[in-house]
């Protein structure tokens, strides 16, 4: 499966297009600058170093969401053009960076070795499944402090909470809403939190 197969023509032109258009937009005068000033063509050279290297996070997160979609490293490797084997070593995420075991509290609800906060690992969740579970530990307590490929790690605390995973680019609305990031996101989405007063009784507005 080819990027053709699943993007049109158009779509795949207007994606260049907004990239090609961001690197030249966002530095302030910078498209003027270049019919007069050298330069700014170091600028240029900046500007697209930082989409480049935007682009590459980019498609690392979104290919992290497609394994936690359930999809295999034999589809991941079809669309990049590459053998499975190919993608899985350059893409999987090194156990070392991210592992579940190495939360505080371990994922049996523990308390964390220096006495502070009890944390568990909720594991496996999917990109289907894993705004239920956070749904569910919300209400006994728990709230969301980290999260990774096919896990969640949740802190206890005597208040109920809510999560919301949300589209990136709408950090300031969620902010002003009262809600706090968890982590700096996994593209596509933004993680959050805040707390909910429980009511006092089963009667209570």
């Amino acid at each position: 499966m080819s990027d053709s197969e699943l993007l049109s023509r158009q779509e795949i032109a207007a994606i260049r297009e907004e990239i090609a258009g961001a690197v030249l937009r966002t530095p302030e005068g910078l498209a003027e600058s270049l019919e007069r000033d050298p330069e700014s063509f170091l600028r240029l050279v900046a500007a697209a170093r930082i989409g480049a290297e935007e682009s590459s996070r980019l498609l690392r997160e979104a290919i992290q969401g497609a394994r936690a979609a359930g999809h295999s490293w034999d589809s991941v490797g079809s669309v990049l053009g590459v053998s499975r084997q190919a993608a899985q070593q350059r893409f999987a995420v090194k156990a070392s960076a991210v592992k579940p075991g190495s939360a505080e509290g371990g994922a049996d609800g523990t308390a964390a070795p220096d006495g502070g906060p009890v944390r568990r690992v909720i594991t496996p969740v999917t990109a289907f499944n894993e705004m239920a579970e956070l749904d569910a530990a919300g209400h006994d307590g728990w709230h969301l402090v980290d999260y990774g490929t096919l896990f969640l790690v949740v802190e206890a605390s005597d208040r109920a909470w809510e999560h919301r995973r949300v589209f990136v680019g709408q950090r300031r609305r969620m902010n002003a809403d009262g809600w706090t990031q968890v982590g700096s996101g996994s593209f596509p989405w933004g993680y959050y939190k805040r707390p909910v007063d429980r009511p006092d009784s089963p009667d209570a507005s």
